[in-house]
């Protein structure tokens, strides 16, 4: 049985490219996104740093997700149709240990935002525990 290569920063880049197609023409999605993202090429730029820094530890991200989000029409619904559609997008282009990482860091930052932007009682919620990535081994 052989090795699954690690993750890469291409294989976020693939995956950030190949989801943010799909959401633009998303009934539900792609009216938020599409209203809010001027320029689609460096916002995805931005997000495969974003996705970096997180699933790969390369601390390339200089953004606040949460202020980033706050002025657009979210519901929490979206969530659930963003999630989905994350986690059905990292299937089709990542192996499978890395698609469940992906997705697993997905929904812990979706229910942060849907926290953050008041779409979740703040009685009874739970605390995240982001898992603390190890920086990528240096070439």
């Amino acid at each position: 049985m052989s090795e699954t290569p690690p993750l890469t920063e291409q294989d976020l880049a693939t995956l950030v490219d190949r989801f943010y197609a799909q959401v633009r023409m998303h009934p539900q999605l792609g009216p938020v996104f599409n209203a809010a993202i001027d320029d689609w090429p460096e916002h995805q730029r931005m997000l495969t740093a974003f996705w970096s820094s997180v699933a790969l530890g390369t601390k390339s991200y200089r953004g606040n997700p949460m202020s980033a989000h706050r002025p657009h029409p979210i519901r929490a619904e979206h969530f659930d149709h963003w999630l989905a559609l994350w986690r059905s997008t990292a299937k089709e282009v990542l192996a499978p240990e890395h698609a469940e990482l992906v997705g697993g860091y997905a929904e812990k930052i979706g229910y942060s935002l849907r926290y953050g932007l008041g779409l979740l009682p703040r009685e009874g919620s739970r605390a995240l525990d982001l898992p603390v990535v190890a920086a990528p081994p240096e070439r």
